[in-house]
């Protein structure tokens, strides 16, 4: 039996991760709050804090430990490291909704890491789960497996783990993060005389190493606050006390947030809205007031945007309203009687609900659109006492009718309102004029005062038992804001608003309150400009509109298909929904002068509550780049606080980044619901500010309007919605507290599903529902709108669809032509979201449609959006899949049964997991599979081999397994990136290779050279010149030999390290040549020539580009390659040496490995290792083609090739002279951070050599056989260096320059570029922007095969680059004028002082490439 490394058998190794898997179950995936979007792929900007545990607080650790010991007295003790552990436990339970939570522990002693699966509930205590820790890591430990071996066995859709906590009081490790670890948590032992004992506890601090692409200081700065404040409130409560309302807000935070019991202005009562519009009326009367569009004459609704205008002055609409006013009143309205209006957007709307105002009435709305039952269930709710219908709106459905007599009371009806030029009228044509009576009074105030809590609104929303629930708003809100907003976003009288929000929807009101409260205009699209497509942003334009309310879904709207840009568009006021950062960019490419101001409120609110503004493009075009994809509620608008409050105990008050219920707390509340136990349930008195004293000063600045008020009332509307406080007060909503979807037992967000998919370039609106299938399993599905575009032509097919539909055609009838017509789009919309999201989040069934249905509401119309029969989905043409072996048809049976919504047929590429399959159905289905065919199917093939072709051929391997069996019949062609498909047809070009030449160790060597004009180049020819080499031939770019030596010259002489003795003892020769040709461009006696004297190659010739694809580099960089490889094995076999690229290393694979290997002992990835990590997932085309090219290598290494592979990171100057390449990266970001005034806060390590080590580790590589016959050379800087240390090399030596956090870093760098254009960074910015690769977190590199060879010669063994090396650097940089000089006698230390050598940069080459 064979044993495994860390001395297991086999077996022991199985049950062990057997228990593992069964342990994990399913993995639950941390959702932590972050300040900024998760980067795809992932990407690592480490940042850290640190914190010393206060001396006050080692008594704490002490107290729980004997608390610990005396409820658990047959436990052992726990250490200071467990209770920390425990505390950040806790912390992470409260930041996320999941009760479960996987953490990276280190064992006792030891750095190896453990996993601990973690089960919190609010109800347990502080004791309850460290105890569960103890007893976890017990357990972890017994069952210790390397991470790669769990890895491989459970095989998770994503990381194990996000946060990490290790106990480094003991044993030494790196203090930083990784790549796929949002933190890292280290405690360590400060330096301290005094020994630790059972009573004495040694000064301990914290280390918090964090992703600063996900967190801001001020987060970090929180959570290591709360751990701490968290520990204190354990100490101080009871041992019983429940987790989830333990205190962890801390005094620092509280200054930052809502204070639950400050005054807000209670009694700031501005007036009733009727009153302020009749002012601005008497005061402006002939202001255009309301403008209204219509077809121009002659104009059909075919010709674009209503043309027709007609405009409304204040005073017109002031009489007119006195006139319904003054038939109300006369007709017996009493105060807050309600008034239903049947309404159209129209001018008639603002004249009916000022009215109903003025007398004193509550004005509530019926929308046409409604069916007749919704209409008649609002008139039951609503019981109104008059009914204003407006001559647009048509007339009431007969059961509407009669409803109406048969149960309604009504004072008054009026038939037909409508606005004329000559006044209101209340019939239609041809009838007596039911308002004619009171015509007189038109210009006659109504005379009803009216106070802050006078009733004003009737609004509905959706209640549980299907009938809306009424909602009554209260003067006060109407006009309480407005002063404010005016001032904050700059509304006055010029403005121009639109009135584009659902009739019946409570933001109507804002839409049209909030130009009368100015003395704005207020513009009236038609029905059409609305609803056509692209036509509403031209009625925009042609309007000149500077103010629009929207929801995201009338956003979307706005501009979908929208051609024309909105110049005049200031601002965007978005409430009613969620907004995403798509919505936002969208609304911004049409209006580059808008700012969007996304608002939080709800009908209980009575008005949007909250503010979060994103400045517009011409402002700001960075602001929303750093934004997560859902924009924040925000703040609380002037006299409103959200308060985000424990759902455990209201008592307590969250903390930053802790999930809670939001609670609004604002004088401007509605009134409360018809249903008084509703009202008590859901506004609640602030028990925050119980005991408070108040001063009313209402009575005294506004007698009249104290008659209708009720006094103070300190209320706060619960809403239901769960949400977080950011660092700086705001809060950001993550969704509902009574509407969490979990299927199969895991949690489901759908919002994130929906943002995901929004960010689909070819989807233009989407929503994502649950709906049940056939046996009632609920199922994910998504609606989604394509854009339109020649991007949609190869991933649509009209034939499948029946062609192209013009005819009116039902919502289900559309959706199964939709899903046939773009059939591809969703295979490349599943596949897009697979890579975003976990494989139970990405749902089963999506159905296009032409658009998706909006309620009168302006909101997407779920109820409407039907799930027809799935099986009705599937192409009828090639789905019978009659050439099937008998085996794949037998799986295809299998899969028919096990689906949860099958078609009749599924194709032999189609994924199971695509089709509905998920992790349970793939065990029933192995299992299947074992009983159909005798045969141990692993339980990984599902995994492994997705599709029916793949599984048929498995099974068709291990049924001819036992008896030597060939070929399986079934065939699953695996897809690898373009670059990895290039190594297999030219490694079957590749020459066999004999020994080398028996005098090869001793003789002086013929070296042919590659590269040599380059800044590498230069130093490896002076460094060959000096050893054991009789001549160099050197392959250059050039019209003759002449100018290729000259070449050589410049290049050697631009950097110090030229001698023209070699020119003249004949040691240097120049030959013109390409890499990218064949034979290197060299004729064939040349060729020969070459091949007959050169005894080593050393390829070191090569595009270095960071934005050019594969192919563009393959000639030059890969077939040049093969070409030296030829050359090494014609005449007589040579030595090879090839200086590659630590890029080839660059994905998270290789990140994830060098982590375990540094975590077991190890210095990182093994010069030894295979690469095929690198198959997938290079990102850049240079790391591609240097990956093919070593690839290539190691296959010829196996047909007796000998040499070495050279991997170098960033190769900098020469550690005597400070030489340097002004070109590279390393500098040019440097000169870049000095120009910007700033540096970025990065301590991810970077890998600096200094050029003068890699050309000896390169020269050395040409004389120098390995025993291996070929080897790697990782070459690694030592000392290792950070960022922060290389940069903050600035501060040291005096320059005038700021440390940030990246992403503000980041931000304030493409502002300056953008600018000025004039910064050294500027050819590389998309780089840069794109956190490349200052983000890249490199694999950690052991480097033996290095020092043995650099050893092995008598040569230093390591070289790096130290600050003081640095300071070299910069000092040559100021001397050849690349960079200034810093100010004098402002830094710590001073710039050496550089005599003689090199005074030019001449940057990476001197021309070309080779």
């Amino acid at each position: 039996m064979s044993t495994t490394a860390n001395g297991l058998s086999d077996g022991d190794t199985q049950a062990r991760l057997e228990r593992w898997g069964k342990r994990l179950g399913a993995l639950p995936s941390l959702a932590l709050p972050t300040d900024y979007p998760r980067p795809t792929p992932a990407k690592l900007v480490e940042s850290f804090q640190s914190s010393p545990i206060p001396q006050a607080l080692t008594t704490t650790l002490m107290k729980l430990t004997i608390e610990f010991s005396t409820l658990f007295p047959a436990s052992p003790l726990p250490t200071p490291y467990h209770i920390l552990l425990t505390s950040f436990a806790i912390l992470l339970f409260r930041y996320t909704p999941d009760p479960s939570l996987v953490i990276c522990t280190s064992a006792h002693g030891s750095a190896a890491p453990l996993l601990l699966k973690l089960d919190l509930a609010t109800e347990m205590t502080f004791f309850d789960v460290l105890r569960q820790i103890m007893e976890r890591e017990q357990e972890a430990s017994d069952d210790a497996v390397p991470l790669t071996k769990l890895v491989d066995h459970i095989k998770p859709e994503g990381p194990l783990f996000r946060v990490r906590f290790f106990d480094s009081t003991q044993v030494e490790q790196d203090p930083s993060t990784s790549l796929t670890t949002d933190l890292t948590l280290f405690l360590l032992a400060a330096p301290s005389d005094t020994p630790a004992t059972r009573t004495s506890i040694p000064p301990l601090y914290l280390r918090l190493a964090y992703n600063s692409l996900l967190f801001t200081q001020t987060r970090i700065s929180a959570l290591l606050e709360s751990l701490l404040q968290l520990l204190s409130a354990a100490a101080t409560r009871e041992a019983s006390h429940p987790l989830g309302s333990l205190p962890i807000r801390t005094q620092n935070q509280s200054t930052a947030l809502p204070d639950p019991a400050a005054d807000l202005d209670w009694c700031g009562f501005v007036g009733a809205i009727p009153d302020i519009f009749s002012a601005n009326a008497k005061a402006n009367p002939e202001r255009v007031c309301v403008v209204q569009s219509e077809l121009a004459e002659g104009q059909t609704i075919m010709d674009g945007p209503s043309r027709g205008r007609r405009t409304y002055t204040y005073r017109q609409i002031d009489e007119a309203s006195n006139v319904v006013a003054h038939a109300l009143i006369k007709n017996g309205l009493q105060r807050e009687e309600v008034v239903m209006v049947y309404a159209a957007r129209s001018v008639e709307m603002v004249v009916c609900v000022m009215g109903i105002l003025k007398a004193g009435g509550v004005f509530s709305v019926v929308d046409p659109a409604y069916p007749p039952s919704r209409q008649t269930v609002y008139l039951s709710v609503s019981t109104p006492r008059a009914l204003l219908i407006i001559s647009s709106a048509g007339t009431l459905a007969p059961t509407v009718s009669d409803y109406i007599s048969e149960n309604l009371s009504l004072r008054l009806l009026v038939p037909a309102i409508s606005l004329t030029p000559n006044g209101v009228t209340g019939s239609r044509s041809g009838e007596s004029d039911i308002l004619e009576p009171f015509q007189q009074f038109a210009q006659t105030p109504a005379g009803v005062v009216l106070g802050p809590d006078s009733p004003a609104t009737l609004s509905f929303t959706s209640g549980s038992t299907g009938i809306p629930k009424g909602v009554k708003g209260r003067h006060f809100s109407l006009t309480h804001f407005f002063p404010w907003m005016g001032q904050r976003f700059q509304l006055d009288t010029t403005s121009k608003f639109t009135m584009l929000s659902g009739i019946a929807h409570d933001p109507i009101q804002r839409d049209m309150f909030t130009p009368l409260f100015l003395g704005a205009q207020l513009h009236v699209p038609t029905a059409d400009d609305i609803g056509t497509p692209g036509r509403l942003a031209e009625w925009m334009a042609d309007s000149e509109v500077t103010v629009t309310h929207l929801t995201p879904a009338m956003g979307q709207l706005l501009s979908a298909q929208a051609t024309r840009q909105i110049p005049s568009l200031r601002n965007a006021f978005f409430v009613g929904d969620v907004l995403t950062k798509r919505d936002c960019t969208r609304l911004q490419s049409l209006a580059k002068n808008v700012r969007i101001i996304n608002m939080y409120g709800t009908t209980e609110t009575q008005r949007a509550v909250s503010y979060f503004a994103i400045p517009s493009v011409n402002e700001d075009m960075t602001f929303l780049t750093t934004q997560k994809d859902l924009i924040p509620a925000g703040q609380g608008m002037i006299d409103v606080q959200l308060l985000v409050v424990n759902r455990t105990d209201r008592n307590v008050p969250c903390a930053v980044g802790e999930m809670g219920e939001i609670y609004v707390r604002s004088g401007g509340l509605a009134e409360g619901y018809l249903d008084p136990s509703a009202t008590a349930e859901k506004f609640v008195t602030n028990w925050f500010g119980e005991g408070v004293e108040r001063k009313d000063t209402l009575a005294e600045t506004k007698p009249e309007a104290a008659k209708h008020w009720f006094g103070i009332r300190d209320r706060m509307y619960r809403s239901g919605d769960l949400g977080r406080y950011l660092p700086d007060g705001r809060v950001e909503c993550v969704g509902r507290a009574d509407d969490q979807i979990k299927i199969r037992g895991f949690r489901i967000e759908l919002g994130e599903i929906d943002t995901h998919l929004s960010r689909h370039p070819l989807v233009r609106e989407n929503v994502t529902l649950v709906r049940r299938d056939k046996d009632e399993e609920k199922v994910l599905v998504s609606y989604f709108v394509p854009i339109d575009g020649d991007d949609l032509d190869g991933l649509m097919s009209s034939s499948e669809a029946g062609g192209e539909d013009d005819e009116e055609i039902d919502l289900k009838t559309e959706m199964i032509k939709g899903v046939k017509k773009y059939r591809r789009l969703i295979k490349d919309i599943r596949e897009y979201l697979k890579k975003k999201l976990p494989s139970y989040s990405v749902p089963a069934v999506y159905f296009p449609l032409h658009k998706l249905p909006l309620n009168p509401n302006g909101k997407i119309d779920k109820p409407a959006l039907p799930f027809p029969d799935t099986s009705l989905l599937v192409p009828t043409s090639s789905a019978a899949n009659t050439d099937m072996t008998p085996t794949q048809k037998t799986i295809h049976d299998i899969w028919l049964r096990l689906l949860p919504s099958p078609p009749p047929h599924v194709a032999l590429d189609e994924n199971f997991f695509d089709m509905g399959g998920h992790s349970i159905l793939a065990t029933r289905l192995i299992f299947e599979v074992r009983k159909a065919f005798v045969v141990n199917a692993p339980l990984g093939l599902v995994f492994d081999k997705p599709t029916i072709a793949g599984q048929a051929a498995e099974v068709d391997l291990l049924r001819t397994a036992d008896l030597g069996g060939g070929d399986a019949s079934g065939k699953d062609v695996v897809k690898h990136d373009a670059y990895a498909d290039d190594l297999a047809p030219l490694a079957k070009t590749l020459p066999n290779f004999e020994s080398l030449p028996a005098d090869f160790a001793t003789k002086e060597l013929t070296i042919f050279l590659t590269g040599a004009t380059g800044f590498l180049g230069a130093f490896i020819l002076k460094d060959l010149l000096s050893r054991r080499v009789k001549k160099v031939i050197c392959l250059v770019r050039a019209k003759n030999a002449e100018q290729g030596l000259q070449r050589l010259r410049d290049s050697g002489e631009g950097r110090g390290v030229w001698d023209e003795e070699w020119v003249k003892q004949g040691r240097v020769e120049a030959v013109i040549g390409d890499l990218a040709e064949e034979k290197f461009g060299l004729s064939a006696s040349e060729w020969d020539r070459i091949a007959a004297e050169a005894d080593s190659v050393l390829h070191n010739g090569a595009i270095v580009h960071w934005v050019y694809p594969y192919a563009k580099l393959r000639a030059a960089n890969v077939i040049s390659t093969v070409t030296a490889l030829n050359l090494c094995a014609t005449h007589h076999s040579k030595q090879f040496s090839f200086i590659s690229t630590s890029a080839v290393l660059d994905n998270e694979r290789f990140v994830r490995k060098a982590d375990e290997l540094v975590s077991q002992g190890g210095q990182g990835v093994l010069e030894s290792d295979d690469l095929e990590e690198g198959r997938t997932g290079l990102e850049g085309g240079y790391g591609q083609t240097k990956w093919v090219a070593e690839k290539l290598i190691m296959e010829a290494g196996k047909k007796g090739l000998s040499g070495y592979i050279l991997r170098p990171a960033y190769i900098l100057g020469d550690s005597k002279t400070a030489v340097s390449n002004t070109d590279d990266f390393i500098w040019r970001m440097v000169k870049g951070c000095l120009q910007l005034g700033l540096i970025p806060d990065i301590n991810n390590s970077v890998n600096l050599t200094p050029v003068d080590h890699v050309a000896r580790l390169a020269a050395l590589s040409t004389l120098s056989t390995p025993s291996a016959g070929f080897s790697v050379v990782h070459v690694r800087g030592h000392p290792t260096i950070r960022f922060n240390d290389l940069l903050g090399a600035l501060q040291t030596y005096g320059y005038d320059v700021t440390q940030v956090e990246y992403v503000h870093w980041r931000t304030k760098l493409e502002q300056h570029v953008l600018e000025t254009q004039d910064n050294a960074l500027f050819p590389l910015l998309h780089f840069v922007l794109d956190d490349l690769p200052t983000s890249t977190k490199s694999a950690e590199l052991d480097d033996r095969n290095a020092q043995a060879l650099a050893g092995g010669a008598g040569e230093q063994k390591t070289a790096g680059v130290d600050e003081a090396q640095v300071g070299l650097y910069m000092a040559w940089l100021v001397k050849v004028g690349f960079m200034e000089g810093p100010p004098t006698g402002k830094g710590k230390k001073t710039l050496p002082v550089l005599e003689g050598g090199v005074s030019k940069a001449i940057g990476r080459t001197t021309a070309g490439v080779a």
